[in-house]
């Protein structure tokens, strides 16, 4: 068998094409790069920081509500009052103004005007929070104050967080735009005298 109908051939193998590089565009620019890695980070940053920061942020404004909330129960204790008149004057909170009696721990007797339902009447009994100096105050915080204020602190920081994501990925896109047509307008400047001399022939 000749050498020309043999299936063996010697020599190199015929080179192959070129593989294109993996994400290789000759039309990306180094602003188009930058941006893309920019909102990689901005989209890391809102998936990390934005359960963190409301987390943190809540637990932080819950476990200060609740030391309050302890110190004010420490520091008030509710009574009985009797109206001396009939509850009148301005209605605030569904409530009316009233001048009230009442006698402390240690036997004194004391008065002040608080808010009781309208049209209670002279002499009913109403319960009152007085301080550890026996002057009328209001109700201490409650746990569920505490919660209440720790989810609203919370959603406050998660929500500052997505604008300032959503901010930073706007200012960023503002300012390569802003460089982009600049750099186009320099471009143009280049190639207009080029383009229009072909029309001038």
């Amino acid at each position: 068998m000749s050498a020309q109908n043999s299936p063996h051939t010697s020599g190199p193998p015929p080179p192959r094409p070129a593989q294109p590089t993996q994400g290789a565009n000759p039309l990306r620019r180094t602003s188009d790069t930058f941006e893309s890695w920019f909102r990689r980070f901005l989209m890391l940053a809102l998936v990390i920081g934005l359960p963190l920061a409301a987390v943190s942020a809540g637990l932080t404004a819950y476990e200060s509500s609740m030391r309050t909330v302890q110190a004010q129960s420490a520091q008030r204790h509710e009574v009985e009052a009797r109206l001396m008149s009939t509850a009148e004057g301005v209605t605030r909170e569904g409530k009316q103004q009233a001048k009230v009696r009442w006698t402390d721990d240690d036997g004194t007797v004391r008065t002040g005007t608080t808010l009781v339902e309208p049209r209670t009447g002279q002499g009913a009994t109403v319960k009152v929070w007085v301080d550890r100096d026996g002057g009328l105050t209001v109700a201490p915080m409650t746990e569920l104050n505490a919660t209440t204020t720790g989810w609203f602190v919370g959603g406050t920081a998660a929500i500052a967080v997505g604008a300032g994501v959503y901010a930073a990925r706007a200012g960023m896109r503002r300012v390569l735009d802003r460089r982009r047509y600049a750099q186009w307008d320099a471009e143009w400047d280049l190639v207009e005298p080029l383009w229009s001399a072909r029309f001038r022939r």
